[in-house]
């Protein structure tokens, strides 16, 4: 998906419809403009992902984004694509492993790795990458909607 408004929202996958190994992902061309955006919502004004001269002088050579709006795409796959709407977000770790430069494609992803049917949740395994080099990864934990409920 390119930065186009959409309303790609999935249908609700219910708790009785998940299986261990399902996955998901969503892809976005990060810009510039949408680290600013992300600094001005957040706050969070760090120049190493505002300032040019700042980051030349940084470890990485240049501006990176926020691993934060880099994480942030994993809930757009659980919350938008699997499960889905009326899922609810209960944990996630993270490891910050690698920068995303602007202009670069980041790949967020969800796979279930263990079922919790007496509590109908889920684990998944969350990565963010570009093409193979991996930025983000963890675990999250995951309230899914049930039909017997």
């Amino acid at each position: 998906m390119e930065n186009k408004k959409s309303n790609n929202i999935h249908p609700i996958t219910f708790f009785e419809d998940l299986r261990e190994g399902m996955s998901a992902e969503y892809t976005r061309l990060v810009t510039q403009r949408d680290i600013e955006l992300f600094a001005e919502l957040t706050g969070d004004n760090n120049p190493i992902h505002l300032d040019s001269n700042f980051a030349e002088s940084s470890i990485f050579k240049g501006r990176i984004a926020h691993g934060m709006l880099i994480a942030s795409f994993i809930s757009t796959v659980i919350g938008t694509r699997m499960p889905g709407p009326g899922c609810i977000y209960l944990d996630q770790s993270l490891r910050f492993l690698s920068p995303l430069q602007p202009g670069e494609r980041v790949t967020a992803s969800a796979k279930v790795i263990e079922l919790h049917t007496k509590k109908c949740r889920a684990t998944f395994q969350t990565i963010c990458r570009v093409d193979a080099r991996i930025l983000i990864d963890g675990t999250a934990l995951i309230q899914i909607p049930s039909r017997k409920l």
